[in-house]
């Protein structure tokens, strides 16, 4: 790590307790996942870091947990006990309910968004556009708060034809739009993955998607794809086509805890990424790690 290592915003902080939220796809998931992930197993992980604030990202909890959800997270943060400073609720725009949910958060300074994931296995392709889901997220532009984007790599023209059609909300593309990181190896390499035709795929939709001003791209979340060895080098080739499509000022950092941890600790994140960027001017990496953060989900 640098002498003096930017202070981070995680963006991108899952937390949760499953004797205190129902999270029905824990079943199905890895042992890292279908256990207790709660703020003391998130700060023995972020241990030496420099983190200085996180973002509570939603969990998909069960539909009639989702109030419940909110109240523990605002908890957390009123407590004054952990980096925990704001929150990205689950709320799905796809439903009649959608506004009666978030206009009871409108006036909620810690609330700064709102996501749905929309790559799970029953949402199907184009239900971020249908006409319901667009008009919601037109009204999230009139409370002030941005909606995270989840989805599918191959249906990233999903997300450019719901920014299309919703110029004055704020979006934020997660994990570098889901990208397998292993698509970019050559065909030699032993460890599989090479897709060339899945990469060129992604590199035009997600130039396509960075022509609208209005959507930014969370660095996030492709570490939970990794081979069993990698290394930094493995994840620049993603890194650097985000930076050159988004720009470096509309980029932010996700830990992805505890999804991470797939692939690696937030420590072997973080230190991957600090020497992916390494050469980039002080002002480019500050805006990655900290200040973009604070312009796009407006943190005091």
């Amino acid at each position: 790590m640098p002498d003096k290592p930017f202070p981070i915003i995680d963006t991108h902080q899952h937390l949760w307790d499953p004797k205190r939220l129902n999270l029905p796809w824990l079943a199905g998931a890895g042992p890292h996942l279908n256990r207790k992930n709660a703020i003391d197993e998130y700060n023995a992980a972020i241990e030496g870091l420099p983190i200085a604030s996180a973002i509570y990202m939603e969990v998909n909890a069960a539909p009639d947990q989702k109030l419940e959800e909110a109240k523990e997270v605002r908890q957390l943060i009123d407590s004054g006990t952990a980096v925990t400073s704001a929150a990205i609720l689950s709320a799905d725009p796809g439903n009649a309910n959608f506004r009666d949910f978030v206009d009871r958060f409108e006036s909620e300074a810690w609330v700064k968004g709102y996501r749905q994931v929309l790559h799970g296995g029953d949402t199907p392709p184009g239900y971020c556009f249908k006409a319901r889901f667009i008009n919601n997220c037109r009204h999230l532009a009139e409370t002030g708060k941005t909606f995270d984007l989840c989805m599918r790599t191959g249906e990233l023209k999903d997300a450019i034809r719901l920014a299309d059609a919703c110029p004055d909300t704020r979006f934020v593309l997660d994990h570098c739009g889901n990208i397998d990181p292993k698509a970019f190896f050559a065909k030699d390499d032993p460890r599989g993955g090479s897709n060339p035709t899945v990469v060129a795929r992604w590199k035009e939709d997600m130039t396509e998607l960075a022509g609208h001003p209005n959507v930014a791209c969370k660095i996030s979340g492709i570490i939970a794809r990794v081979p069993q060895q990698w290394t930094a080098d493995d994840l620049r080739p993603v890194i650097e086509h985000c930076v050159e499509a988004f720009g470096d000022q509309r980029i932010v950092f996700g830990s992805d805890w505890p999804v991470c941890l797939a692939g690696g600790t937030p420590r072997e994140w973080v230190e991957a990424l600090q020497q992916i960027v390494s050469q980039w001017s002080p002002e480019a990496q500050q805006r990655l790690w900290s200040e973009n953060a604070k312009t796009i989900y407006q943190l005091s």
